[in-house]
């Protein structure tokens, strides 16, 4: 009964060994063609490159040594372009002229009578109502009013200004009392805050009214 195990344990050996020796056989093939692949991959990499060299070589040997461009070769329009697409018989643009208008700026009081002589006008107290009607002391010119108007003339048109003055006490302003203010008389407008004198406005009148003259004809 021993020698019939030995002999089966010998028999299950060899057969461990039969089973398993072609498929070590079939890796180290698969393995030996991989790496045969791959050696076939380099050589034919360094064929094509020695390849490359060789017709590099010849070229600089026997070829064309001119920048000449060879018959049959497309040429490339990369600096003629605008030859080629001009058109001569095309009309030339035609150009559309833009104008505008502008609003006139309006002009000033000052800038109309700028050029115009200035006629002085002054409206004081007299030296006898200079007297202050809280405590009778005198007065001073504290500040001069400025009114301004036009004055027409026949063939003349100047500016009379019109300077009246204005009278404080020295003492009320000293003892902090109510300090009263006297005004020089002055004629009054025609219209208030107005440039037009009674000359003025009877010249208009008259070139409307008496000789028939539209309004804008006057104002200029």
């Amino acid at each position: 009964m021993a020698e019939g195990q030995n002999g089966g344990g010998k028999y299950n050996k060899c057969m461990k060994t039969t089973n398993s020796t072609p498929q070590n056989t079939t890796e180290q093939l698969e393995k030996r063609v991989s790496s045969l692949e791959k050696q076939n991959a380099e050589l034919a990499a360094k064929i094509v490159w020695y390849e490359e060299q060789f017709r590099l070589s010849k070229q600089r040997q026997f070829g064309i040594s001119s920048e000449k461009t060879p018959e049959g070769q497309l040429e490339l329009p990369l600096f003629n372009e605008a030859e080629v697409c001009q058109n001569p018989g095309e009309e030339e643009p035609s150009y559309e002229e833009v104008t505008y208008e502008r609003k006139k700026a309006r002009r000033s009081r000052t800038d109309t009578m700028k050029d115009l002589p200035v006629e002085t006008v002054s409206h004081t107290l007299p030296p006898g109502e200079q007297v202050c009607s809280c405590c009778n002391g005198a007065l001073h010119e504290m500040k001069t009013e400025i009114r301004r108007e036009l004055k027409v003339v026949p063939a003349e048109v100047k500016v009379v200004e019109h300077r009246r003055s204005v009278y404080a006490c020295r003492s009320c302003e000293r003892h902090g009392t109510e300090a009263s203010l006297k005004y020089a008389p002055v004629p009054a407008p025609v219209f208030p805050k107005s440039m037009a004198s009674p000359s003025a406005v009877a010249h208009i009148l008259t070139q409307k009214f008496v000789q028939g003259l539209p309004f804008y004809v006057s104002v200029k």
